[in-house]
């Protein structure tokens, strides 16, 4: 038996050097309670003032899958109808209707976000970080992410998210790791060199 000599990875690097966006997955099914339990935890991680705009919509029947993939770019739509789970990212503009529970130590809160150009803003910047939390999440758990952005994302809005205040950003496949490798090689990344500066 050979012993490797190699250290063994971190769990962070487990997380970001093992893990890739998938195309192809295994056949077993990602079940709403292990979804459940993901976001319950990467709730947990910080926003601006704590509103937490992030809303997902998991698109589960047949009719909601095929109505999301008419919406997006031609290579992303066999993409939506394979995935095992493809999850609508979306930022709730409304966010701060919900932070007297979110901020109660600061009365009047909601107050602060009267404007809806700013909210919009706010509410896109800080989901974008919490799905961020997600995807790093879901990946903690043994699951596969393939994050899309190729899509019409105000006909979702029109379509899959209307009548709320949600705005879709990205579109989640979800999914276990297909049994045999898919992934094209791994395309390089900057150094930190190259993309850090001391001030």
């Amino acid at each position: 038996m050979t012993i490797s000599t190699e250290p063994a990875l971190s769990a962070v690097e487990q997380l970001f050097q093992e893990r890739r966006s998938a195309r192809a997955w295994s056949a077993e099914p990602v079940d709403d309670d292990l979804v459940r339990h993901v976001y319950d935890t990467v709730r947990w991680g910080p926003t601006l003032m704590n509103t937490s705009p992030l809303r997902l919509l998991l698109v589960r029947s047949p009719e909601a899958r095929e109505r999301l993939a008419r919406h997006m770019s031609e290579p992303n739509r066999d993409r939506v109808r394979s995935a095992p789970l493809p999850v609508v990212v979306a930022a709730d503009t409304d966010f701060h209707e919900h932070l007297d529970t979110l901020v109660p130590h600061l009365p009047g809160a909601r107050d602060r976000f009267a404007d809806e150009a700013t909210r919009a803003r706010i509410a896109r910047d800080q989901a974008w970080l919490q799905a961020g939390y997600l995807t790093v999440g879901l990946r903690a758990e043994g699951l596969d992410v393939g994050p899309m952005s190729g899509m019409d994302a105000a006909a979702i809005d029109a379509d899959l998210l209307a009548g709320t205040s949600w705005r879709s950003l990205m579109v989640l496949n979800v999914g276990y790791p297909a049994p045999e490798p898919t992934a094209h090689p791994r395309a390089p990344r900057l150094d930190f060199d190259d993309a850090a500066a001391v001030a």
